[in-house]
């Protein structure tokens, strides 16, 4: 039919769909999933922009060790993750979100592993209390609400996809690695050629899933719990540094190493110049000998890891 042709109340079929389509176009996109999904984890990518972990990452202020454990954390979480889309890749809720070429990063972080911690690496690493605990959520909603899926896949490859690009060149700047990727494959997609338009495309796929608007709901819930996941996990690092603070002070390790000139540390300089040296103790040698400190590595290693996902989220 010609638009120009007026309909029975005699109003032109052109301008009828135009007077109609504003609010309507609004409805619609206010029940898209992206939206919903930005619109109710908005108050989650506040809290995740003040973190200090996120200060310290984009400054650089990022140790080898720490980023090594923090890919070891990484691994855990996709391979969780990923095991449970390889279960529901045929589930009419995901399986339009199902893109393993494009986007699964298990095979990614094996690399890595291997670059950081040899060959032997599976005999080396294990999660954290609190990473584990995100992990079996994880598997849950894989094997018992898999619909719910969504919120974790959309969370991690988005952000990847996006703040992680900024990660990789900070923790290349930063811990001096390879600019040919060794050790950082992680934040490599080889098959995905422009990141901006697959996100697109990506979000165009899950606005279009037959979801009605509770179980959209449940999945921004579901979303929320991921941040509230990873915020378990920096206050298991802020109590677990503490308390491994006070147990190293209690096992009397020496303030300074003795090599060198004394004055030439700038903990003592300090203190000499307000005249309170004595008595006192350098903290070098204490923070060197938590960060030793296997349990306190890896609870250290899923904030960091962490850390980079909610900043990733900052960048989308």
């Amino acid at each position: 039919m010609s638009a120009d042709v007026e309909t029975s109340e005699g109003v032109d079929e052109s301008e009828e769909k135009n007077s109609v389509a504003p609010g309507k176009e609004n409805h619609t996109r206010m029940a898209d999933l992206s939206e919903l999904l930005k619109e109710g984890t908005k108050e989650a990518h506040d809290r995740a922009e003040n973190t200090q972990f996120v200060k310290d990452f984009l400054k650089g202020n990022i140790k080898k060790e720490l980023f090594k454990l923090a890919t070891t954390a990484l691994y855990f979480t996709y391979s969780a993750l990923e095991e449970e889309m390889d279960r529901n890749k045929d589930h009419p809720a995901f399986a339009p979100l199902y893109f393993p070429m494009e986007l699964h990063r298990k095979e990614a972080l094996t690399k890595d592993m291997e670059y950081f911690f040899g060959e032997n690496w599976e005999e080396l690493v294990k999660c954290s209390e609190a990473a584990q605990k995100y992990v079996e959520r994880i598997h849950y909603i894989g094997q018992n609400e898999p619909e719910l899926l969504v919120a974790h896949a959309y969370t991690r490859y988005m952000g990847d996809l996006s703040g992680g690009q900024v990660l990789k060149k900070v923790a290349q700047r930063a811990l001096k690695l390879p600019s040919t990727g060794e050790g950082t494959q992680f934040y490599l997609f080889e098959h995905v050629d422009n990141a901006q338009q697959f996100k697109q495309f990506y979000r165009s796929r899950m606005n279009a899933l037959d979801l009605n608007l509770k179980t959209k709901e449940r999945i921004v819930e579901e979303a929320n719990k991921a941040f509230e996941y990873n915020m378990q996990i920096f206050n298991e690092l802020d109590q677990a540094g503490s308390a491994l603070a006070r147990e190293t002070l209690e096992d009397g390790l020496p303030g300074h190493d003795g090599k060198g000139d004394v004055r030439k540390c700038p903990f003592y300089a300090a203190q000499q110049d307000k005249g309170a040296l004595e008595g006192s103790s350098c903290p070098f040698r204490t923070a060197m000998a938590v960060l030793r400190k296997p349990s306190l590595q890896f609870i250290l290693a899923a904030g960091v890891a962490l850390a980079a996902g909610l900043l990733a989220w900052y960048y989308m």
